[in-house]
């Protein structure tokens, strides 16, 4: 029986029934599952004003639409639903023991620790494993997220504990939340003389969301004016009522400045865990995890830092993390050393990926490097069909005057950093910001690493604006984007990038100041000198090079720093004022000394825009 023919196109009657279609399927994709034939289809749609090809991907709502019209109930089928069918179909299953109770032995707590932002979440962890993470971090934030382990004691035995190093900003609700899920316990930091902050609310609602215990650290008792008594009674209002009120959460009270009372909030962990958790594993199968935080590195290629939470990981096996691949090559733990396997709690970072996984990913060892990849193709295949954006070219600038005219209702975003724990979470509080329903954000890509050429031409035909986080484009790419008219945004304090695109949605970006490149140069040779340092010999590649002039250095498209200086600039052994495109020189960048050869450094000029 035929439909009703959509402008004179006749097509088969769906009575109902459901079909169930991946996001970014073709019409093509759907006429195979219904047996028709897809010209019919493109037909259809021209006439109900939508003008696409039989194998392009198009959209949710154009699904839709199109199956409602001929009587087809359509079902987006959600990535997770996908993901199962797709391990489904090469006889594999994630997070399920296998064996029996035999198999099962105890693991170590995994530890998320989380508060409000300068309560001191990062000093507690100097303070567990002896490092200054903070003291490395742009804007004094977290940016960055790793995987600790360290021992402790519990009476006379000796135990370990895992704790999960996340970003402090307010920015990375998302990214915490996330962090618990992967957690057993969440130690929430409260500061004894500030008190409960929003950001500790936010901590408390996640942790119960995951069904994770929690224990209490109020910190900075050793501060004037520290109150820990009021920090319990102001938590006993969110469902946390202390031991010592006839509850059943521990509270400990701490100084990570003057290092008082650690040991005590590990043992609280160590009670929590005993008496409110069954944590155990099985380590005698195949690997499964998630990945904590993953980076390009220049000498050792994609690094992945890992949490293996059931099986064993070792050297040399296959595995496949979200659309990444490969085999262990080496494994390294946080202290840098080889590590030959990997037990269930054990983090690690694993040296072996074609590409970088995304921070969040689940890992899987499979039998064979022709499986992972395969798995990883196809993900990477359905990635690619669900990125669907519109075509209009737009500037951040123009944003709000283009939103006020009305002639746009999206903001399409490419986002690529440092860092892929960083990127997601730069992408989730983006596509959190709520600013009305007149105007849409839509990510279209993410990555690690230096802007690219294929960056710039998906940026050109979704019409999206690049936001580099502390990386900038490899060489040659800078003048595509100008040619295709594509913006590109570089920050290094994720909350400005944060700002500004909340601004531009709500059409408020006021441009005052704008970075203008005035040169740059090739690195092709290294003088060292004991009274001045470093000196880079270099070719200008465009522009000119300055003395005195505002300068970065970048290596492989990633910034090392911003804030460096063309100290000395030299013509053979002639200083000069300038040096133009196509000539050598010799350039000292002060007292930084971290230089390599084919490194780029960019001088730059901070100017007042003309408000429009």
């Amino acid at each position: 029986m035929q439909a009703p023919s959509i402008g004179g196109v006749a097509l088969p009657r769906g009575n109902g029934s459901t079909i169930r279609l991946a996001r970014g399927s073709s019409l093509a994709d759907f006429a195979d599952k219904i047996d028709a034939n897809p010209a019919s289809m493109v037909q259809a749609l021209f006439h109900l004003g939508e003008m696409v090809t039989a194998t392009q991907s198009v959209s949710d709502d154009i699904l839709e639409l199109l199956g409602s019209e001929m009587g087809y109930q359509v079902e987006i089928v959600s990535p997770d639903d996908e993901d199962r069918e797709l391990l489904e179909s090469f006889d594999l299953t994630y997070g399920e023991d296998e064996g029996d109770e035999s198999d099962l032995v105890v693991r170590p707590p995994v530890v998320t620790v989380m508060g409000h932002v300068d309560h001191g979440k990062t000093k507690l962890l100097d303070a567990i494993r002896n490092t200054h993470v903070v003291d490395k971090e742009a804007g004094g934030i977290t940016q960055h997220i790793g995987a600790y382990q360290v021992a402790t004691h519990l009476g006379d035995e000796e135990r370990l504990i895992t704790f999960i190093d996340t970003p402090g900003h307010e920015a990375f609700t998302a990214m915490r939340a996330r962090g618990s899920q992967s957690t057993d316990i969440v130690v929430l930091v409260v500061a004894a003389d500030d008190g409960v902050m929003p950001q500790t609310v936010e901590a408390i609602n996640h942790a119960k969301a995951a069904d994770v215990p929690i224990v209490v650290a109020i910190n900075k008792i050793d501060k004037e004016g520290a109150n820990p008594d009021k920090i319990r009674q102001q938590l006993t209002e969110y469902g946390l009522v202390a031991e010592e009120y006839g509850g059943d959460t521990m509270f400990v009270e701490i100084s990570a400045k003057a290092m008082i009372n650690i040991d005590g909030l590990l043992e609280a962990v160590l009670l929590t865990a005993d008496a409110a958790l069954d944590l155990r594993a099985n380590p005698n199968m195949n690997a499964e995890g998630v990945a904590i935080e993953a980076h390009l590195d220049r000498g050792r290629g994609a690094v992945a830092t890992v949490l293996v939470q059931r099986g064993t990981l070792r050297v040399g096996d296959s595995i496949v993390a979200g659309n990444a691949y490969g085999r262990v090559r080496a494994m390294l733990g946080d202290h840098g050393e080889q590590v030959a396997e990997a037990t269930p709690s054990r983090p690690v970072q694993v040296l072996g990926f074609t590409s970088v996984p995304g921070a969040g990913d689940s890992f899987m060892v499979v039998e064979e490097d022709r499986v992972a990849r395969q798995i990883a193709e196809r993900r990477q295949a359905r990635a690619r069909k669900a990125q669907i954006g519109n075509r209009r070219r737009i500037s951040l600038e123009d944003f709000g005057k283009a939103l006020a005219e009305q002639k746009i209702e999206q903001l399409t975003l490419i986002i690529k950093g440092d860092n892929s724990g960083t990127v997601e979470a730069l992408e989730d509080s983006l596509l959190k910001l709520d600013v009305g329903e007149e105007v849409d954000l839509r990510v279209v890509h993410r990555g690690v690493g230096g802007i690219t050429q294929d960056d710039i031409n998906l940026a050109a035909t979704t019409d999206a604006i690049v936001i580099g986080f502390n990386v900038k484009p490899v060489r040659g790419v800078q003048e595509l984007a100008d040619r295709e008219g594509v913006d590109i945004r570089y920050y290094t304090v994720i909350y400005q990038a944060i700002d500004e695109v909340e601004a531009a949605l709500k059409g408020l970006l006021k441009p005052e100041f704008e970075e203008v490149q005035t040169g740059s140069a090739e690195i092709r040779e290294i003088f060292r000198s004991s009274k001045f340092g470093n000196i880079a010999g270099c070719i200008v590649r465009n522009g000119e090079i300055r003395r005195n002039a505002r300068a970065r250095l970048l290596r492989g498209g990633v910034v090392l720093n911003d804030n460096l200086q063309i100290d000395s600039l030299r013509r053979f052994k002639d200083d000069v004022t300038e040096v133009r495109e196509g000539f050598e020189c010799g350039i000292g960048l002060g007292s930084w000394n971290n230089i390599e050869l084919e490194d780029t450094i960019e001088t730059y000029e901070v100017r007042e825009k003309p408000r429009s």
